[in-house]
């Protein structure tokens, strides 16, 4: 599971930019899958068919990460830039980026070390800049346009893993793996991989509208509340089991959907946390409200510093998703 998260993590692929990462994923899922297609949005289904008259389920991870585009190219070859999904701009001073064609840059602020702060805490955008290393724009590597994703070594602690992208690669690895494990289950299972989830859910609203699930669950991660004097109060925290949604700014999870995942980790003595989340959503709210209505909900990771390129997680909840989800879709009684 490491190497195939580490694998996963280190592959470039903003928003539609997923390309990589999709081709990653094949080579893994393909010998498993009785189907596989991609769309014309770029999402990725490998069907695994049960083995009779059950529902049609749909799992689904998103492939892309945050990143920056290119919107400006000044004459001394610095790069401005705006974000491709939410971006901590309060956390880019210094932090370096990479390019698809390699070109490695360092993200600053024309105010210096301690720019000027619009409300508490977010930068003016206009003031950052990227720095490729050259001193005129005839030099430059990269242009208008061009996507950067945030440089962020993977570090494997034991049993905590630090890296960035997590949000959502370790969801991919979770359902790659969930589909590796899977014997014959009573329903059809579409392992979805979806894209350009960061900049408003797209992928996974046209997959469901294609795919037409009887039940949907989103594969994500989830910001956890404990570290010292958080943000934002959220009962979440390492090591104490994957998150079972009730509800966030997006979508309230479906309630049969959820009792049946709480019922299933309870019998199967799998850890599981409650998860209502303040802030962001996922996928599960575009199959949510695909077509005349699926049943909806989402298992979370817990990972503290979210959308940062120092994420981290522990294994325990990854290695605990897995055995849910299996538990789950192996369970002949599903909600209506």
């Amino acid at each position: 599971m490491k190497t195939l998260i580490r694998l996963l993590v280190d592959t470039y692929g903003p928003s539609g930019f997923e390309d990589n990462v999709r081709d990653v994923i094949r080579t893994h899922v393909e010998p498993l899958a009785d189907e596989l297609h991609v769309d014309a949005m770029g999402n990725l289904f490998a069907l695994k068919k049960g083995l009779g008259a059950g529902k049609r389920i749909m799992l689904a991870a998103h492939m892309d990460e945050i990143g920056l585009i290119v919107t400006q190219v000044e004459d001394d070859g610095f790069l401005r830039f705006s974000g491709v999904g939410a971006i901590p701009m309060k956390a880019l001073m210094g932090v370096r980026v990479r390019f698809a064609n390699g070109t490695l840059g360092v993200i600053s602020h024309d105010g210096g070390a301690k720019p000027e702060i619009a409300g508490k805490t977010i930068p003016d955008m206009s003031r950052w800049f990227i720095d490729v290393g050259v001193s005129r724009k005839e030099d430059l590597p990269v242009g208008v346009g061009d996507v950067a994703a945030f440089v962020r070594p993977f570090q494997d602690l034991g049993q905590r893993l630090i890296g960035g992208g997590f949000d959502d690669r370790i969801g991919c690895a979770v359902l790659i793996e969930t589909m590796r494990r899977l014997d014959r289950p009573p329903h059809d299972v579409i392992f979805t991989f979806t894209v350009q989830e960061e900049v408003g859910l797209r992928g996974a609203r046209v997959a469901a509208f294609g795919m037409e699930p009887d039940i949907a669950i989103a594969v994500d991660i989830a910001p956890t509340g404990d570290t010292p004097r958080p943000e934002l109060p959220i009962a979440l925290k390492l090591g104490a089991g994957p998150s079972i949604k009730i509800a966030d700014v997006g979508m309230i999870s479906h309630p049969r959907l959820r009792q049946t995942l709480e019922t299933v980790a309870r019998e199967h003595n799998i850890p599981y946390q409650l998860e209502v989340l303040p802030l962001g959503s996922t996928d599960a709210a575009a199959m949510q409200a695909t077509r005349s209505g699926v049943i909806a909900g989402a298992i979370s990771i817990p990972t503290r510093y979210t959308h940062l390129p120092t994420e981290m997680i522990d294994m325990s909840d990854v290695e605990n998703a897995i055995k849910l989800l299996i538990a789950f879709l192996q369970t002949a009684d599903m909600p209506e």
